[in-house]
């Protein structure tokens, strides 16, 4: 039987840019938890660390859409280095602020400055698209992305925090926007499978959120990144509270290895259910796999937990991208 994902890379350069948006997308996993456990040591407040993070996440979340429409006009080439610099930039502030315990209120204005952060997954879903657009191996590859993302989690908690815990405080998110500055220069580099700007005589106008499948699809996607978003923050503070901080990391891991298992397993599957019963199906999962974190008292009990709960989660994401692609006008 031939593999799915080797087939993938027959076409040319899809291997540099793949590799290439690997390490790009490494801070994605990496300074959320970096900060966290970067202030906790610093500034001793979990409550200071969750909102400075999340004030990066939310700054990402609102900014990586206007990032991403500004590459649909001029080109990765154009936009992602300029984009790149203003959150490298914005995170180096970030650490000399907590470094020199400035004022509070500036940990947040660099926070969101560092939020500026292209969504390199996004980018590198789109060559994949522009490849393969209306064929089967588009699904695949968007397996392989979602595995991809959850590698990265896997090597990304442990790089920041083991760099937090036994270098310097500041040296894991200091190793990630260092990453993300090396990975982008990397991808636009690859100029063969850059995605053509696409010129309409008739620009598309209105939201692509238009729809009510796209508004509940996104409803579902806020719910299971508060649900990963709390998860790195309790794996912090329960791995803290059983005196094994570093452990954090390993919770983390463990928890995309389970991701990433289901999803390779999941890319390579042909299921003949519809993606709206598949996503309600998958969700469904991931949030119910969340209720026996109420019930651990070890730092072993929480990594079989996650890793359980972690097997729903790619793929639910392959399949939110998958309805995605085929719910917005390609336009």
């Amino acid at each position: 039987m031939a593999n799915p994902y080797r087939a993938l890379f027959h076409a040319p350069g899809t291997v540099a840019f793949s590799l290439a948006g690997l390490v790009a997308r490494m801070p994605i996993s990496m300074t959320g938890i970096g900060l966290i456990t970067m202030l906790s040591q610093l500034q001793g407040s979990y409550w200071l660390a969750g909102t400075v993070a999340a004030t990066f996440t939310l700054t990402m979340a609102v900014a990586a859409p206007q990032i991403s429409r500004a590459v649909d006009r001029y080109g990765q080439r154009r936009v992602l280095p300029f984009a790149t610099a203003i959150s490298v930039v914005g995170m180096l502030l970030l650490l000399l602020s907590s470094h020199f315990q400035a004022p509070t209120w500036t940990l947040y204005v660099w926070a969101a400055l560092a939020g500026c952060m292209p969504s390199m997954p996004a980018m590198v879903r789109a060559r994949w698209t522009a490849i393969y657009r209306d064929t089967p191996q588009l699904q695949t590859a968007y397996a392989f992305e979602s595995v991809l993302d959850e590698v990265c989690f896997i090597l990304g908690p442990p790089l920041a925090v083991g760099l937090s815990v036994a270098v310097f405080p500041e040296a894991g998110p200091l190793a990630a926007a260092l990453l993300q500055a090396v990975g982008v220069l990397a991808f636009v580099q690859q100029k063969q499978t850059e995605p053509p700007i696409q010129a309409t005589a008739t620009p598309h106008t209105g939201s692509a959120l238009a729809s009510l499948p796209m508004k509940l699809l996104v409803l579902a996607l806020l719910a299971l990144g508060m649900i990963v978003g709390t998860i790195d923050v309790i794996s912090v503070a329960f791995a803290k509270a059983q005196g094994q901080p570093v452990a954090a990391s390993v919770v983390l891991s463990v928890y995309a290895v389970g991701s990433c298992l289901a999803g390779l397993v999941f890319g390579a599957m042909n299921v003949r259910l519809p993606l709206s019963k598949q996503l309600l199906i998958a969700a469904t999962a991931t949030a119910a796999m969340t209720l026996p974190l109420l019930a651990v008292n070890s730092i072993l009990a929480l990594s079989v937990t996650v890793f359980v709960a972690g097997l729903f989660f790619a793929p639910t994401m392959i399949i939110a991208m998958g309805l995605a692609e085929r719910l917005v006008p390609a336009s």
